[in-house]
C-alpha cells in the first residue's frame, strides 16, 4: 500500500508539472511554425522549421530588442528601488518607537485593500501634473515603496531579528545605517528575494499602467508591443508566439536566480528548534 500511495503521489505531481509547463512548451513550439500551421487542425505539436523566418518577421513588425530592453530596464530599476525603500521603511517600523507608529502602520495595511484600478485616474493626473507622463520613470518609481513590500519585510524582521541584537550593535557604536546595511539586510535575504521576484514579475507583466502612461512607440514595453501587433491584419502568430516565448526567458532566469532564497523565506520558522 505504501508503494502504491507513493506511485499515486508521484503520478499526481507529474500531472501537475505537465499542466504547469505545457503553456511554455506550447508557445515555444508554435514559435517555430507558420500561421497556417498554427491554425491547422489538429495543430502541430512538434518543432517546426520556420524559426528563422519568424524571427526575421518579429524584428520586422516591432523593434523587439528595444522594447525588451525597455521592459528589462523598468523591471530591474523598479525591483532595486522597491527592495531598497521597502526594507528601509520596514526597518524604521521595526527598530524605532515613535508616536503614531501603530496608526500609520495600520493605515498602510488598510491601503492594500484598495483595488489598484481605482487609483488609475488619480495616478494619471498626478503624473501629468509632475510632467513625467510618457517616461519610464513614471512606471517604476511611484511603486517603489509598496505597502505589501513593507508589510512582508517588517513581518519577516519580527520573526528573524531580535531587538537584543540591535541593542548590542548600538552599544558597540554602530550607526543606524550601519545596523541596517551590515546586520539587518544579510539576515532578511529570503524576504528580499521573495519581494524581488514578486516586484520583477509584476513590472514585467504590467500592461494597464504602460497603456495609460506611455504614448511613444519607441518607449513601449513588451506587453504593449506584443499586443499592438495582434490587431494588424493577418497577424503573424508564429512571430508573436516566438516573441512571447522570448519574453518569458527573463522571468525564468529571475526565478531561478532568486528561488533558493525565496524557498528559504517561505520555510523559515516551519521547523522549530
Amino acid at each position: 500500500m505504501r508503494h502504491l500511495s507513493k506511485i499515486g503521489l508521484h503520478a499526481v505531481m507529474l500531472i501537475g508539472v505537465l499542466i504547469t509547463i505545457f503553456p511554455f512548451v506550447w508557445v515555444a513550439l508554435m514559435g517555430t511554425h507558420t500561421r497556417g500551421d498554427i491554425y491547422s487542425s489538429p495543430p502541430p505539436f512538434y518543432v517546426g522549421n520556420n524559426l528563422l523566418q519568424n524571427y526575421a518577421e518579429l524584428l520586422d513588425i516591432m523593434p523587439f530588442w528595444t522594447v525588451l530592453f525597455n521592459s528589462l530596464y523598468i523591471s530591474v530599476m523598479g525591483t532595486i528601488a522597491a527592495v531598497l525603500f521597502c526594507s528601509m521603511c520596514a526597518f524604521g517600523f521595526y527598530a524605532y518607537n515613535f508616536k503614531g507608529k501603530n496608526l500609520i502602520f495600520g493605515i498602510m495595511i488598510a491601503s492594500m485593500m484598495v483595488p489598484p484600478v481605482l487609483m488609475l485616474i488619480p495616478s494619471f493626473l498626478t503624473l501629468k501634473y509632475l510632467g513625467i507622463l510618457d517616461t519610464h520613470f513614471a512606471l517604476w518609481f511611484p511603486g517603489a515603496a509598496s505597502a505589501f513590500g513593507i508589510f512582508l519585510i517588517r513581518q519577516y524582521m519580527g520573526n528573524s531579528i531580535t531587538r537584543d541584537l540591535l541593542d548590542a550593535a548600538k552599544v558597540d557604536g554602530a550607526s543606524d545605517f550601519r545596523i541596517y546595511w551590515s546586520i539587518v539586510l544579510p539576515l532578511i535575504k529570503p524576504a528580499l528575494a521573495t519581494l524581488a521576484i514578486v516586484i520583477f514579475i509584476g513590472l514585467w507583466n504590467n500592461f494597464l499602467a504602460p497603456l495609460i502612461i506611455l504614448s511613444s512607440p519607441d518607449k513601449f514595453v513588451l506587453t504593449l508591443a506584443l499586443r499592438s501587433v495582434q490587431s494588424i491584419a493577418n497577424s503573424p502568430w508564429g512571430a508573436i508566439m516566438l516573441g512571447t516565448f522570448l519574453s518569458m526567458v527573463p522571468l525564468l532566469l529571475a526565478f531561478m536566480f532568486f528561488s533558493r532564497q525565496m524557498m528559504d523565506g517561505l520555510t523559515a520558522g516551519a521547523v522549530k528548534g
